[in-house]
């Protein structure tokens, strides 16, 4: 939705495409589809991106120049209840992207991976130019196939291709099943809140605003192959077809506890704890090197986690009608 919002709002005219599913309460996906269908050069088509011949009609019928591809089954936890939703959505969803933007003559495509595909990785900060090859949950996997599947497309039909692996991105509109929409809730409410691995974890905490920031800008640089790619010592930032991958996020890690700290700040409450182990598919930090996106762009993340989470809060209280 904000990246819709960014582009309708600098003159493109944009297609959004979602099955507005029930993984989360499909009133919130409606309530930003408010947000955007004001806008006269903002369209929007219900379907489902694993629906093969709907996909390819779509595609033929609107021959886009440029594709923006951020609909995913999202999620580690609910991977280890519902793994066929992975694959039906992450693996045969992003096919069908590949497919019409190949056969379409599609002038870029740019996709959300994930900063999980860095798995078991424990050198940090993290790198795109380090091996991925150790995914900790099928979420993961997905996101890791899917950027096999890109360079493959792009090696074999020249098609242009970025993927940006997000970084725990936040905001206002932010889904429900994220840690700060769980904790503001239960705090609110007045209920514990589930804190895994005991509170010691970290993470690379991205402000939906900066996620778009980046997102666009490279939507407008169009990668071209890599002469000096070396296959004798093969990096999987770099390659010979017209295909790049960028970290997105914050490059700086935040404390569990220090998060919830900023997020009792912002609420006016304390919250109480129920201190829990390490989930399965879980991994203790994330943290972004973004030097490669900032290097292209000239832009990278910086928005400070007591702003976002107060514009959060802010956000929060008033769709749900909470008085401050």
């Amino acid at each position: 939705m904000h990246v819709a919002r960014r582009l309708v709002g600098r003159g493109d005219e944009v297609v959004g495409i979602d099955n507005l599913n029930d993984y989360y309460d499909p009133a919130l996906k409606l309530a930003r589809l408010a947000q955007l269908q004001p806008h006269q050069d903002f369209s929007f088509q219900r379907l489902d991106i694993s629906n093969r011949q709907a996909m390819a009609e779509l595609f033929a019928a609107e021959r886009f120049a440029r594709v923006v591809h951020l609909a995913a089954q999202a999620g580690v936890r609910y991977s280890l209840k519902n793994p066929h939703a992975y694959t039906d959505s992450n693996v045969t969803g992003f096919l069908n992207i590949l497919e019409g933007c190949r056969r379409q003559g599609c002038e870029h495509l740019v996709y959300a991976s994930s900063s999980s595909v860095y798995g078991a990785n424990r050198k940090l900060p993290f790198s795109v130019h380090d091996n991925t090859d150790h995914p900790v949950s099928l979420y993961a996997a997905t996101k890791k196939a899917n950027e096999l599947m890109a360079h493959t497309y792009s090696h074999l039909f020249c098609l242009p291709v970025t993927g940006l692996r997000f970084f725990t991105v936040y905001g206002p509109w932010g889904r429900p099943d994220m840690s700060l929409a769980l904790f503001t809730q239960a705090i609110l409410e007045g209920r514990p809140i589930d804190v895994f691995n005991y509170g010691k974890m970290e993470r690379d905490f991205t402000y939906v605003d900066d996620i778009v920031e980046g997102v666009v800008r490279i939507l407008d640089i169009v990668p071209a192959g890599d002469p000096n790619a070396d296959m004798l010592h093969p990096d999987p930032a770099r390659s010979s077809a017209p295909c790049r991958l960028y970290n997105i996020g914050n490059n700086q890690p935040v404390k569990l506890m220090e998060f919830i700290e900023t997020l009792e700040r912002a609420l006016g409450r304390k919250a109480a704890k129920n201190l829990l182990p390490m989930q399965p598919g879980d991994v203790p930090a994330t943290y972004a090197d973004v030097d490669d996106l900032a290097r292209v762009t000239g832009f990278s993340p910086s928005m400070p986690l007591e702003e976002g989470i107060a514009r959060y809060v802010a956000w929060y209280r008033e769709y749900y009608g909470i008085p401050g």
